[in-house]
């Protein structure tokens, strides 16, 4: 299959005739909107191309390694740009159906032009100096490459490469050096510093200009180019475009016969659940099955304000719901790898598992500011690690445990180097339930007894006791689950309000959509007066023009300033406990509006401007897509029941 062939499965979507996220930004602002960008992965890393055709976000080797190319947080941080010359707004652009392949079409004066693009992934292969998977090796691995595809489809088109690399987050411009390959045709520059090293392929002739390199082609109908970057152990990659087609052809495969594994409703809507998919496994960190909750650092919550965060990390609580998401589409492999990664992971002192990690399982993650990089938009500081590693969230305990039943459910077998852990956690929150904490949100405030936090206390007793059960551990299912009626009793009688409401902690009547979880996590059933009260409450008095706030951040005491944005996760939640409660044509329209709100290619951020539709936050944002999968899901069964 060649590039042509790739592109004619399905219709061109069109950046003129998407969400409204994509066009609320300042006209005059050099940043491209967040929802303009498309997400590349290999499992690896990932990269965030604009549509200008510029690459703006790239970390090597890594999602979580320094940045080559940043200019998403700063102009001046690096890019690599591929498209036609003068010519920066695109006829239209789609991800290849069932890939994660994006293809741009680009009408010039004198011709068109499409570009194919992708991080590439192939056969298995073995490394020299050992391989960074601690997870068994399967048919297929990252092929360390960027490739990009150029074609000529109708007259002529002048075509432009400019790569200028900003090595360790933009701070340090790369030293370029050619190297001498003695083939005709092929060009080969290495772009390095003391700590990185890649190298740039292409069949374009280029130059170097200091820090950058920059090609231009006429290219006529009927002619293809390519440009790769490399940086494999020994720098590999195509010299031909056929060579580049190759691995297109190849990633494609790999993409296509994976979300072919899936089971999927045949449905209007079917379409966000692949892409869904696909997004939450481009954020699978293949070498040990850890799930990176977000692609970017430090893309603002609140337009030029603090709320920055890095999200290149593993959340126990993220990747603990999105398996929910991945077991609902039949989707197990990745859950396997889950859980084993949590058998990995190195617990503290009383045997707890951190609420989160890094993905290859380091357990510090350190936050530091970037100072000298601006921001996007001005959005300062620029943090990379992320300080909430060792807080205090009990809610942690319920999440590990609810993925791993729901894992045993479906695939009838606790693995039993896990067993230990997880009555580890158990005991966990036995001891800590009736304990303050930073709640699911993370608030930098006072610790406080959330409501929240003491119902997933509660998943962890439940659960804990159905997997002893199952194990027929009889005596701690026994004592684990008169532990979980007592928490149950205390949340029943201090965590609702005089209407009848579950408040956000025991010392205040304010709401937090976190409680919308009380039906789904099966707390209450939805025939609950106090879970329809909650439902109705949040919907009417925690939302901005019919989008769901975390919290009134002027009634949460959370150690920031400023305003945010409404919280799509919290959003698709309304959708889920809605459809739960019977409300199901006022859960149907919600869940339009929101798939109306997504990128130009299906993608979400973390949060909604209520306003005008903008996109804010990390992007594309693993816990957003996986709340659409539950929605979607829970909108479709109640249509077709």
């Amino acid at each position: 299959m060649n590039a042509s062939e790739l592109s004619s499965a399905g219709p061109v979507r069109h950046a003129t005739a998407s969400a409204a996220g994509s066009r609320a930004t300042s006209l005059d602002s050099p940043f491209p909107p967040i929802a303009d960008y498309g997400f590349l992965s290999d499992c690896h890393t990932c990269a965030l191309v604009a549509s200008d055709g510029s690459i703006e976000w790239m970390c090597l080797p890594y999602f979580d390694s320094p940045s080559v190319f940043g200019s998403m947080l700063d102009r001046g941080a690096g890019s690599w740009r591929v498209g036609p010359y003068g010519i920066y707004v695109p006829a239209g652009r789609r991800y290849i159906p069932g890939t994660n392949i994006i293809e741009t079409t680009w009408m010039t004066p004198q011709g068109w032009l499409r570009v194919v693009e992708a991080l590439t992934i192939g056969p298995w292969h073995d490394n020299k100096h050992g391989s960074s998977h601690t997870r068994p090796p399967t048919d297929y691995d990252a092929d360390h490459l960027l490739v990009r595809i150029v074609e000529c489809i109708q007259g002529q088109v002048q075509v432009e490469i400019v790569c200028e690399p900003m090595l360790d987050y933009g701070a340090s411009p790369a030293s370029w050096s050619v190297v001498q390959s003695g083939e005709e045709g092929v060009c080969m520059m290495d772009a390095t510093d003391d700590a990185t090293a890649f190298r740039l392929f292409s069949d374009i002739r280029m130059g170097i200009e200091g820090n950058r390199t920059h090609g231009r082609h006429t290219m006529v109908e009927g002619e293809k180019r390519f440009c790769a970057i490399s940086w494999t152990e020994g720098r590999g990659g195509p010299h031909t475009v056929d060579q580049a087609e190759e691995h297109m052809q190849r990633t494609a495969h790999f993409w296509r016969t994976w979300l072919a594994e899936g089971v999927y409703p045949d449905h209007p809507w079917r379409f966000h659940l692949q892409r869904s998919a696909l997004v939450l496994k481009g954020l699978t960190f293949m070498p040990t099955g850890a799930l990176v909750a977000a692609a970017t650092t430090s893309l603002p919550e609140t337009p030029h304000g603090e709320r920055n965060w890095d999200y290149r990390f593993c959340w126990m609580r993220d990747a603990s719901f999105t398996l929910w998401g991945l077991h609902a589409l039949g989707l197990n492999w990745e859950a396997d790898d889950f859980v084993q990664y949590l058998a990995d992971m190195e617990r503290n002192e009383d045997g707890s598992l951190q609420i989160m990690y890094g993905i290859r399982g380091q357990k510090e993650l350190t936050e530091s500011t970037l100072d000298h990089l601006k921001g996007y938009e001005g959005a300062r500081p620029v943090r990379i690690g992320n300080g909430a590693y060792n807080q205090r969230q009990n809610d942690v305990f319920g999440a590990v445990l609810d993925s791993v039943y729901l894992h045993s459910k479906k695939r009838d077998h606790i693995p039993e180097r896990l067993w230990p852990l997880l009555a580890d956690q158990v005991h966990c929150a036995a001891d800590a339930w009736k304990e303050p904490d930073q709640g699911i949100w993370e608030a930098r405030g006072e610790p406080r007894h959330y409501v929240s936090s003491k119902l997933m206390c509660w998943v962890a007793m439940d659960r804990g006791a159905r997997l002893a059960e199952r194990r027929g551990e009889v005596e701690h299912a026994e004592r684990w689950q008169a532990l979980a009626d007592e928490i149950s009793e205390d949340i029943l009688k201090r965590g609702v309000d005089k209407r009848g409401v579950f408040r956000q902690h025991y010392d205040t009547d304010a709401l937090d959509a976190s409680n919308l979880l009380v039906p789904l996590v099966r707390f209450l059933g939805p025939d609950d007066e106090r879970v329809r009260a909650t439902v109705m409450a949040t919907r009417d008095e925690l939302t901005e023009g019919g989008l769901v706030l975390r919290y009134r951040t002027d009634e949460t005491d959370d150690g920031q300033h400023g305003e945010e944005g409404t919280f799509l996760i919290c959003s698709f939640w309304l959708v889920s406990a809605l459809s739960e409660i019977g409300e199901h044509r006022e859960a149907e329209h919600l869940c339009e509006r929101l798939l109306s709100y997504s990128s130009p290619l299906e993608l979400y951020a973390e949060e909604l401007e209520a306003s005008s539709g903008r996109h804010l936050g990390n992007y594309p944002q693993a816990f957003t897509h996986l709340a659409l999968i539950n929605a979607v899901t829970h909108v479709i069964d109640a249509q077709q029941a």
